[in-house]
C-alpha cells in the first residue's frame, strides 16, 4: 500500500465536472499515491463506454466564461457569459451550442479526451468504483460501462477511504 492515498468521490456527469475527477486521480498516481474513485449518481456517466453525450449547460453555469474557440483574435478575447443575459441560456440548442463550442476550445488547448485521462488513470491502477444502489436506482445497463470498474455499496467506499491521506469530494 502506498504511504498517501487519495480517494475522490465523483457525482456529476456533465462535460466539464468530467475532467477534475481523472485529472486530480491521474496527477495523484503520477505522484506514486493509491488512488480510487467513488462514482455515484450523475458520476456514472464518466464510466460509460460513449463520453460523447457528456454535454455542458450554461444554465447550470452561469459564472462559466464562454470565448469563442475560434474566429479573429479580438472576437476570441471576448468572455460572451457575463454579457448574455440568463434568460438567452434557455433558449432551445444552447446546451448543444455551447457543449460544441466548449469541445473545440478543449481540442484548441491540446487537452486530453475524458477518454483519454481515463485510460490513463486505469493505465495507473487507479481505482474505478461504480456505486452499485445508483446503477440499479437509474436502471442502468452495465454493459454498457467500460471494463476494469468495480460495482460496490457506500460502504465499501467507507471501508476504501478508511486510511485515505486525502478525500476529495467532486
Amino acid at each position: 500500500m502506498a504511504d498517501r492515498k487519495l480517494t475522490i468521490i465523483a457525482t456529476k456527469g456533465t462535460l466539464d465536472w468530467a475532467y477534475p475527477p481523472f485529472i486530480l486521480a491521474s496527477t495523484a498516481a503520477a505522484l506514486g499515491m493509491e488512488v480510487s474513485i467513488f462514482f455515484t449518481f450523475y458520476g456514472l456517466n464518466l464510466l460509460l463506454k460513449d463520453t460523447n453525450k457528456l454535454k455542458i449547460t450554461p444554465t447550470a453555469a452561469p459564472d462559466m466564461p464562454m470565448k469563442m474557440p475560434f474566429g479573429p483574435q479580438w472576437l476570441r478575447k471576448i468572455d460572451f457569459g457575463p454579457k448574455v443575459p440568463n434568460l438567452l441560456w434557455n433558449i432551445p440548442f444552447m446546451d448543444p451550442i455551447c457543449t460544441s463550442l466548449m469541445k473545440k476550445t478543449i481540442s484548441n488547448c491540446g487537452v486530453a479526451s475524458i477518454a483519454e485521462l481515463r485510460e490513463l488513470c486505469q493505465e495507473a491502477e487507479c481505482k474505478f468504483l461504480a456505486c452499485q444502489m445508483t446503477v440499479e436506482l437509474f436502471g442502468h445497463d452495465t454493459s454498457k460501462f467500460i471494463d476494469g470498474i468495480e460495482f460496490v455499496g457506500a460502504a465499501t467506499y467507507f471501508e476504501e477511504s478508511s486510511d485515505a491521506t486525502q478525500s476529495l469530494f467532486i
